[in-house]
């Protein structure tokens, strides 16, 4: 049953990885027509900024840990999550080049979604689920099981955090293939956080609270 998990998590990554092309195309078909382009204060611009730190961060934490364990099953993982978010990352950050818009804003994370205050920002997490630089620091210390351990608490928190904004920019957001990516995130991390939290169980340990 592991295996075929893994091996769907596989799957939807290769998927997105396919997808993407098209996707962009399809949002650089809108914005060159000139329709819907978003604004600068937009959810769909907000959520393109936001989500692109957010994932930059997954990047990281994975490259790390598979620098610090030989576990096949996690290696696979935090390969998969790698691959996936920095693809979607180059889209988001496209999509904000496409629409002539700042990658920054003067104005906290998640302002878009009614929710600039959430986060302090505080030792470096910006957004709800990130990690502070502690951490990763920390990560970068352990290797074998309690690295893996570490890591699997950490991302599970991330992808909670990533959930949450997904679900705003499905709600929130005003172009159909964005909207639709959201989606695509919000399922596939769900299903990641069902499997970390299966593999933290194998290990003794469970999701930090």
């Amino acid at each position: 049953m592991r295996r075929q998990h893994i091996g769907w998590v596989a799957g939807a990554a290769a998927a997105v990885l396919v997808a993407a092309g098209a996707i962009t195309y399809a949002v650089a078909e809108d914005g060159g027509s000139g329709a819907r382009t978003p604004g600068a204060e937009s959810a769909d611009a907000g959520f393109a900024r936001d989500m692109a730190v957010h994932h930059q961060q997954a990047v990281e934490m994975s490259y790390i840990v598979r620098d610090r364990t030989k576990n096949v099953e996690v290696r696979r993982l935090a390969y998969d999550i790698a691959q996936t978010q920095a693809n979607q990352r180059g889209m988001l950050l496209g999509w904000l080049d496409l629409w002539d818009l700042p990658k920054v804003s003067a104005e906290p994370p998640m302002t878009w979604m009614g929710m600039g205050g959430m986060a302090s920002g505080k030792d470096g997490a910006l957004m709800p689920g990130m990690a502070t630089n502690t951490d990763l620091k920390r990560l970068q210390t352990l290797s074998g099981k309690k690295a893996e351990v570490f890591y699997l608490q950490l991302m599970t928190a991330h992808h909670k955090g990533g959930i949450h904004m997904a679900e705003g920019c499905v709600a929130k957001c005003t172009v159909g293939v964005e909207k639709r990516l959201a989606q695509g995130m919000v399922d596939a991390q769900q299903s990641e956080i069902q499997l970390m939290a299966d593999m933290l169980k194998e290990r003794g340990a469970q999701p930090r609270s």
